[in-house]
């Protein structure tokens, strides 16, 4: 099969095509012709050095969670999956091969049935970034009618979920985003939007229970500022790994909650939201797409920002 191998620490130019061999299923595996796999930021902080990077025990190695397919294989004739279905789910990179290839054998447990809704290119940008949503949203803040919430970067992969889920359940969502995104953040369910580029975003909201942080302090300090939107025992959930070290004490000093969060592949959870995909109250937003050989110039533009939703390779030859 074709995969895009990764062959070593460094820049998107490690990410090459080559011929290897297709996964074999074993178990209760489901063997998965891949039409998409999403890109995430996950992938390329793992290429560059950090992430998981320090798990992969050779190179070179596949990386991709995300993957949008058709199953070929199932573990026994009374399975759930059918060959033939049309699914998606989450690969756990690094202890097995990503979906940046034409094939995975992925455990069932992390694979569910893909919205009807949506083309297998657009299933393929849902699944690591919503499942972090609905853990940050709904598992960690229990998002509920009238409580106030703050997402930053809510126009990412991971933000534009967190926004629906938040409005789903009843939150009153602040959301911050760059000029463009004002009005569409707006339809996501956000009530107040606040342009990160022009003002301060501390200095327009105040006394909120949640706050959503997918930014931390690699820029401007977002995260420390935010412990001062908080009303006194707020919560705040960091989500990008070594973004804010010793946040938990900063927060902590304040007299605010903290948490981070580590998201897991749940087949049960994925099949919660294609249902809200399929009745219209969640939407996904493909940014861009790009042919397998171009895994490389993706992880460029995702390096570069700015990209609204999700980037995805389209991978075999099933329709998209």
């Amino acid at each position: 099969m074709r995969a895009s191998l990764m062959s070593g620490i460094g820049g998107p130019e490690v990410l090459e095509i080559a011929e290897v061999p297709s996964p074999v299923r074993v178990n209760a595996e489901v063997l998965v012709k891949v039409a998409a796999a999403g890109v995430n930021p996950l992938d390329a902080k793992t290429r560059a050095g950090r992430g998981v990077a320090a798990a992969i025990s050779s190179y070179p190695c596949i990386l991709g969670y995300d993957f949008a397919g058709v199953v070929v294989e199932t573990p026994y004739a009374g399975h759930q999956l059918n060959v033939g279905d049309e699914v998606f789910g989450m690969m756990s990179v690094p202890r097995g091969a990503g979906s940046y290839a034409e094939y995975v054998s992925v455990p069932s447990l992390q694979v569910a049935r893909k919205p009807k809704a949506l083309s297998l290119t657009e299933a393929a940008a849902v699944p690591l970034a919503a499942l972090t949503a609905w853990g940050l949203v709904v598992d960690l803040a229990k998002a509920h009618e009238g409580q106030r919430m703050l997402i930053h970067a809510a126009a990412g992969g991971v933000g534009h979920f967190a926004v629906q889920f938040a409005a789903y359940f009843g939150a009153r969502v602040t959301a911050t985003g760059s000029a463009r995104n004002q009005g569409w953040l707006r339809e996501l369910g956000a009530s107040t939007v606040i342009d990160y580029t022009a003002v301060a975003f501390e200095d327009h909201v105040s006394d909120l229970d949640v706050v959503i942080d997918l930014l931390g302090n690699v820029h401007a300090d977002t995260g420390s500022r935010s412990l001062a939107t908080l009303r006194p025992g707020g919560l705040i959930i960091n989500g990008p790994t070594g973004s804010w070290p010793g946040f938990e004490e900063e927060a902590a000093a304040a007299g605010m909650r903290a948490t981070t969060f580590k998201v897991a592949p749940d087949a049960s959870t994925l099949a919660v939201i294609a249902r809200l995909i399929d009745s219209g109250d969640v939407r996904v937003h493909v940014d861009r797409t790009y042919p397998l050989e171009s895994a490389a110039e993706a992880h460029r533009d995702l390096e570069g920002g700015h990209t609204r939703g999700k980037l995805v390779l389209q991978i075999g030859d099933l329709p998209f």
